[in-house]
């Protein structure tokens, strides 16, 4: 099994503090953690002025301000970006940052040049800001929140349409075509790694529907992943067992802060736990073959039996129900073989709890 890549997800929940990022940096390399990601956006380019707020932002913080409003707080300017990054470089810890508009995935990667681009679920049925992150050719992980199957499919096909530079004109039909090629799936596999999500803070474990990575990697022959906004740490660390590539699980300095996430985020020594089970679960996955393991060779003789003696026999005496049993060690006979004596003459004296 190959490592799971740990995604720490501070997202906004610096606050718009610069030394709160550093902070929730700090905490993801002491839990382990292979990348810490934020989130990149111009408020302006993302939501309309008298856009409402969800449920459980509306729960996590001042419900008399808009949508817009909380946002813009949370903003992190460009100063601020180069400062996290460089931070994240010298605590040698991977920076990710998801873009929300058009803009920030042009500054993400002509300017901060990063590895890979995480899109998050409501973006999915964006296809002009999908064809623009496909057309940077970098990987993508892409969060399937919210959506049908088809959804997903549709998100892929443009994703392969610009991964391919095709020059044909944007359409359903090209979408498709890039989609069904044999060259837009295999650079779909080589750079698109999908992360079933369910998009509620928290998610109600009854919702969370885990069997649902088992479909897309099914559906789509794709890596899969998780991110995870469940109370906790279990179900991050369940998937850990489903062969998943990737687990992206959001993470606080305080749950009591102020602001939309912290909440239905880990606090640093609950993301410790989750890494450090993470890593115990990818230990104990294993190899495929079915067989005894190094440490339990030792132990067979002393735990498996042998067949012996119920009672004195003496030669020419027939092995019978009687007489002959099983116990421990099991460095004689086995007592699959038990049926085959029975019926048999002892070929010499026995005491009784003999081995024969």
């Amino acid at each position: 099994m190959s490592k799971v890549f740990i995604i720490a997800e501070a997202g906004v929940n610096h606050n718009g503090s610069i030394g709160y990022a550093k902070k929730l940096i700090d905490v993801a390399v002491a839990a382990g953690a292979d990348a810490v990601k934020f989130q990149t956006f111009k408020t302006d380019k993302l939501v309309s002025r008298d856009a409402p707020k969800a449920d459980y932002q509306l729960k996590a913080t001042d419900n008399t301000e808009t949508q817009y409003e909380m946002l813009k707080k949370l903003e992190l300017d460009e100063r601020a970006h180069e400062e996290i990054v460089l931070y994240c470089k010298q605590k040698n810890i991977q920076f990710i940052s998801t873009p929300f508009d058009m803009e920030s995935v042009d500054y993400l990667n002509d300017e901060l040049n990063i590895p890979l681009f995480k899109i998050p679920s409501a973006e999915i049925t964006n296809g002009p800001f999908l064809l623009k992150i496909a057309r940077k050719e970098k990987p993508i992980i892409l969060s399937t929140g919210m959506s049908t199957l088809g959804e997903i499919e549709m998100a892929l096909g443009v994703l392969a349409f610009g991964y391919l530079n095709l020059e044909s004109t944007p359409s359903f039909e090209a979408f498709q075509s890039a989609y069904l090629s044999e060259k837009g799936q295999a650079v779909l596999k080589r750079k698109v790694t999908l992360l079933h999500c369910t998009t509620e803070y928290p998610a109600p474990l009854l919702e969370v529907n885990l069997n649902n990575i088992k479909t897309l990697k099914r559906a789509f022959g794709l890596k899969t992943g998780y991110s995870d906004h469940t109370m906790g740490i279990a179900i991050p660390i369940a998937t850990a067992a489903m062969g998943v590539s990737v687990i992206e699980k959001h993470f606080t300095l305080d749950k009591t802060l102020p602001g939309p996430d912290h909440k239905a985020s880990l606090e640093p020594d609950e993301l410790v736990q989750m890494v450090e089970a993470i890593r115990e679960v990818e230990k104990a996955m294993g190899t495929f073959v079915k067989g005894p393991t190094f440490s339990e060779v030792k132990n067979k003789k002393i735990a498996r039996k042998s067949l012996v003696t119920a009672k004195s026999i003496e030669a020419g005496d027939v092995f019978t129900a009687e007489n002959l049993t099983f116990k421990r060690p099991g460095d004689g006979i086995e007592p699959m073989f038990y049926w085959d004596y029975l019926g048999r003459k002892a070929d010499k004296n026995y005491q009784n709890d003999e081995k024969i």
